[in-house]
């Protein structure tokens, strides 16, 4: 009798239990690091170098994908007693380690895409150089262990976002493959002449066109919710909006542009009493604070891949059971059906009648392992520790002259979006990365929402956990030097 191997993909032990919901960002918390603390990373490391270890820090190894962690170990991302720290997430995320234009890089356009564990590589790595398969149905070692690891990482995503069931996500390319799904499923059967559709200003672009094209198609309005000064979404002015002719309700969990944190439990709720939908936009959200979709009983909630330390191309959407079982399958082909004859075809179960094809299974693998090194830090550490590096950041920020911050809510995530007198939003992302500090400047794909404002563009610096003071103080001084040069200077490192 052959003694079988071990998978490379072998599924993870128990899942990390998801800690209590929070929608605020500073929730009670266990020990966490000081923003002040300076950083021990150590000289930056050339691109493709390991990454430096801080002093004092024991080497975190890196699991092979899916593999639970050896009795003792300690899991990835954590202290010996479990306590988050910058410096050990900067350890664990190799391009964090490269310079740009002569400079040590600050990474601050963590709103467009986060940078990723090593944890995270190598489980793609393994998975491509050891695992390669196809998923279900195939009769071979490969495609079990596959299949194990596909399905063992919507496990994951289940419990990272306090869903009922594994069989309540599905997967996605991302955030606005997620919202188009919906609006080709059940917003074909739900919308129709004289329905409404509430979204906010705040909203990004994906939360918006695909309703105002099914809108246009269906006979249904898109109605906007305004915007205070402060920029948080004006309740009076929603709950008046709010009505028996609203079948859904679109929302950001944290804006992309602002940092604000909607109250999503509070405005899901008053939605559910005129029986609409509500559809929760969780891209900027998902890597910042804990998420219970239970608990804010979202009918929807979507979240991507590469905004949470995951790969590119990958993201999944929760929904209802009750709700998944109604809707139709939107992409039709292989894997999501039971039987084809040529008069008809019946359909798998939720989700997988949603998920046509050969889906990003690399993806899937690399997500779990980028959730599992996130989970390992204690999600109320990371937000606790990130509220007081926004807080740091909002108050160093109004040294610069001439610089006017948007949005001055004090519930948000950690996107500093910002003009600066004398300077277009171009030209102030350009001297900053001059000095190696990588943010962005353009419309954000919330158009609205800077209109807002009677902007068109502005640039934003956005925050995520292996941020540090000394990353803000950079971004500082070097906008500093730039309001010193005037109008033409140039080299934000100088």
């Amino acid at each position: 009798m052959t003694t079988p191997e071990p998978s490379p993909l072998a599924p993870p032990g128990p899942p990390v239990a998801a800690p209590a919901a929070s929608l605020g960002a500073g929730p009670a918390a266990p020990p966490v690091a000081d923003p002040a603390a300076p950083l021990g990373a150590g000289s930056p490391s050339p691109p493709g170098a390991a990454p430096t270890v801080p002093p004092g820090a024991a080497p975190t190894a890196a699991p092979v994908a899916g593999q639970p962690v050896p009795p003792g170990a300690t899991p990835p991302g954590t202290g010996a007693a479990g306590a988050f720290s910058p410096e050990r997430a900067r350890a664990e995320v190799p391009a964090l380690h490269r310079t740009v234009n002569g400079h040590p890089l600050v990474w601050l356009d963590n709103g467009a895409t986060t940078h990723k564990p090593h944890q995270m590589i190598e489980a793609l790595s393994t998975y491509y150089s050891a695992a390669n398969s196809n998923i279900h149905r195939g009769a071979h070692t490969m495609a079990r262990e596959a299949t194990e690891a596909y399905e063992s990482g919507r496990a994951a995503v289940a419990d990272f976002l306090g869903a009922a069931s594994p069989e309540e996500i599905v997967f996605v390319r991302g955030t606005t493959e997620a919202t188009n799904l919906v609006a080709h499923t059940w917003g074909r059967d739900h919308l129709g002449p004289g329905d409404d559709i509430l979204v906010p200003v705040l909203e990004h672009h994906s939360d918006l066109v695909p309703w105002q094209q099914l809108a246009a198609e269906r006979g249904a309005r898109v109605v906007p919710v305004p915007l205070t000064p402060e920029g948080t979404i004006d309740q009076g002015a929603y709950a008046d909006l709010l009505s028996y002719r609203t079948q859904l309700v679109v929302l950001s969990h944290a804006s992309n542009v602002l940092g604000t944190i909607p109250p999503v439990r509070e405005m899901t709720a008053l939605a559910h009493r005129y029986d609409a939908a509500v559809l929760v936009d969780g891209a900027q959200a998902v890597a910042h604070l804990p998420v219970d979709v239970q608990e804010l009983d979202a009918d929807f909630y979507a979240f991507s891949g590469h905004k949470i330390f995951g790969p590119t191309g990958i993201g999944a959407l929760y929904a209802k059971s009750a709700l998944l079982a109604e809707m139709r399958p939107w992409q039709g082909g292989g894997n999501m059906i039971e039987s084809v004859e040529f008069g008809r075809t019946a359909f798998a179960s939720a989700p997988h009648r949603f998920e046509a094809g050969t889906g990003h299974i690399a993806g899937v693998i690399g997500l779990h392992a980028a959730l599992d090194w996130l989970s390992g830090f204690g999600r109320e550490a990371v937000a606790a520790y990130e509220t007081a590096l926004t807080a740091y950041a909002q108050d160093a920020l109004q040294a610069v002259p001439g610089l006017e911050l948007l949005g001055p809510a004090t519930r948000k995530v950690g996107a500093l979006t910002f003009t600066l007198a004398g300077h277009t939003p171009e030209e102030a992302a350009r001297w900053l990365d001059d000095g190696g500090i990588a943010v962005r400047a353009g419309h954000h794909c919330a158009q609205p929402a800077l209109r807002h404002y009677g902007l068109d563009s502005a640039v934003r610096a956005s925050l995520a956990l292996y941020n540090t003071r000394e990353d803000v103080d950079r971004l500082t001084e070097s906008l500093l030097r730039l309001c010193e040069a005037g109008g033409g200077g140039s080299g934000g490192g100088a």
